[in-house]
């Protein structure tokens, strides 16, 4: 039965000089798994929060979004608020209340529920979500996943039919966002749950979903399960590089014309297999330049937030060279972020040393560890914002905006907060690479980006790093690091456990590796990247029937 329905929507912002989305027309069935993607500024979230009546934006709009047989404007305002619920990209945006507790009453609370009600529901979503172990703590105090995690659970606590998510899972480490996404398909399987959920990680999602719908500058391309869209791409490189890395070998290797696309990545271990002979296992190892001098040294730093509060930071030691580029992994919460925020002197630490460029941390004073020497992209890019329009805020930044490829003459009149997450994103760097910093921390860099501009991102990341720059990032996108870094790191309860090369790094992991290396692994070895495994199998040649 038919629950949402677009017709003939068009929508373009006041300020804009086109329109986000052109002449859109789908309908939803109740209980569907529908994926939602495209380049980023293609109008996804757009259209998402066109579909939830109170997030609509501001701009003209033509055509109708219908749920349930009736116009959005036509629902009275419980209906609204209850049963079409939404789960924003940016977690800090829609948590309001001070306490966990609290924010998973607040929307049964602003419904009119009893006591019993609120308190029920509220014990159901944290046993549910996990959610137990800190149902006390300030919401403030929770790290991005969690929040993401708290957001979900506060919004199913209303019963929802209609569940809309924009890219939840961009600030969740590759377990969690996996743990996600299984509950998402468990609540949209057992509860009949009809769920919209627009994505640029989408290993996991496509080849479990009922649907995908693919945007390109605001119009519908393809509209059909899986495997029927997927063929509809292959003339669309940006859409295409969004794909599960099973289909994307499949087509680099031109095996898709003899068979089904593979989807999953047992799919694509048994095309290997069944293709390609294995007399070649491994590609000769890559052996960068080690430099002398090391640009960061963390020699056990202990960090709490509180006198009395527990350690995040427990005796961590890592040093990064001059010109390296170093990524660190691991779970939300560990204290990646925290790490960083003790590199930039924002953090101010317990106990150890820190070193940045031979000089004591400390010994920076009046700002100079930020003049032409350190720089830090935080994970929300909103918070460099400070004027109304882009062409302000990157006032002095043309140069670097120019190498991102942002169209500044495009967006020049744009609000910086108007803009999608991926040019958010792209727009920030941008302003952080005019300090000319010889030191660029970055966050989560690669959150919010489509596959095109990941690529663009490390292309330009690795030439910087080429010119002698220091990169230091935190990211939980396996893929980035393993074809970006020099280095790579896992982080655990405040310590760096491991550390090594791409190849010895993700070659040994489970979890924390990439789609490519689980593939490959056990038929070749040491592969981490999708070029590497396109490259090995072609090497070996298709083996004989």
């Amino acid at each position: 039965m038919e629950i949402l329905r677009v017709e003939n929507l068009s929508f373009k912002y006041p300020t804009g000089k086109a329109p986000t989305l052109k002449e859109l027309s789908f309908s939803v069935n109740e209980g569907e798994f529908v994926v939602l993607c495209g380049a980023t500024g293609s109008g996804k979230s757009t259209l998402l929060r066109l579909l939830k009546r109170e997030l609509a934006p501001l701009g003209e709009k033509s055509g109708s979004v219908c749920y349930g047989g009736r116009s959005l404007e036509q629902l009275d305002a419980r209906t609204a608020a209850s049963e079409i619920g939404f789960v924003m990209q940016r977690p800090e945006q829609q948590i309001a209340a001070d306490k966990v507790w609290h924010e998973l009453a607040l929307g049964l609370e602003n419904l009119g529920e009893s006591q019993d009600v609120i308190r029920r529901r509220c014990a159901e979503m944290a046993g549910y979500f996990g959610i137990a172990p800190w149902f006390d703590r300030e919401t403030s105090k929770l790290s991005g996943g969690q929040k993401q995690l708290l957001n979900l659970a506060a919004v199913m606590a209303m019963n929802p039919r209609v569940l809309i998510l924009d890219e939840p899972t961009a600030q969740l480490d590759p377990i969690a966002a996996s743990d996600f996404i299984g509950t998402l398909l468990k609540i949209n399987r057992e509860l009949s749950l009809t769920v919209i959920i627009a994505e640029h990680r989408l290993e996991e999602l496509i080849p479990v979903c009922d649907r995908l719908i693919a945007l390109d500058c605001g119009e519908i391309v393809a509209d059909a399960p899986p495997r029927e869209a997927l063929p509809l791409l292959a003339s669309r490189p940006a859409l295409l590089r969004m794909m599960p890395a099973a289909s994307r070998l499949s087509m680099a290797l031109g095996l898709e014309t003899k068979g089904e696309v593979p989807l999953t990545v047992r799919e694509g271990k048994r095309m290997i297999e069944e293709h390609y002979t294995n007399k070649v296992r491994s590609l000769p190892a890559k052996t960068p330049v080690a430099p002398e001098v090391n640009a960061l040294e963390f020699r056990d730093v202990w960090f709490r937030y509180s006198q009395k509060g527990e350690d995040i930071l427990r005796g961590t030691s890592f040093h990064v060279k001059q010109g390296e580029f170093f990524c660190i992994l691991g779970a939300n919460g560990s204290g990646k972020t925290t790490a960083l925020g003790a590199v930039a002197a924002i953090n101010r630490i317990f106990s150890g040393k820190i070193k940045i460029f031979g000089k004591q941390l400390k010994d920076y004073k009046n700002g100079t560890l930020y003049q032409s020497c350190l720089a830090w992209l935080p994970q929300d890019p909103q918070t460099l914002f400070l004027r109304n329009t882009l062409r302000e805020e990157l006032k002095g930044a043309e140069a670097e905006a120019a190498m991102l490829g942002l169209d500044l003459v495009k967006y020049a009149d744009t609000h910086p907060y108007d803009l999608s997450g991926g040019e958010q994103q792209l727009a920030a760097l941008a302003r952080v690479l005019s300090t000319k910093p010889k030191l660029l921390l970055l966050d989560e860099p690669t959150k919010g980006l489509d596959a095109a501009s990941r690529e663009r991102i490390t292309d330009i990341l690795r030439r910087l790093r080429d010119g002698g720059m220091t990169i230091l990032a935190v990211t939980h996108d396996a893929e980035f690091a393993a074809d970006a870094a020099d280095r790579c790191a896992l982080f655990f309860r405040g310590e760096i456990v491991s550390t090594g090369t791409p190849r010895e790094f993700f070659a040994a992991n489970s979890f924390y590796t990439t789609a490519a290396n689980r593939m490959t692994r056990g038929h070749y070895d040491g592969i981490v990247t999708l070029p590497e495994a396109v490259e090995i199998c072609r090497l070996n040649g298709e083996a004989k029937a």
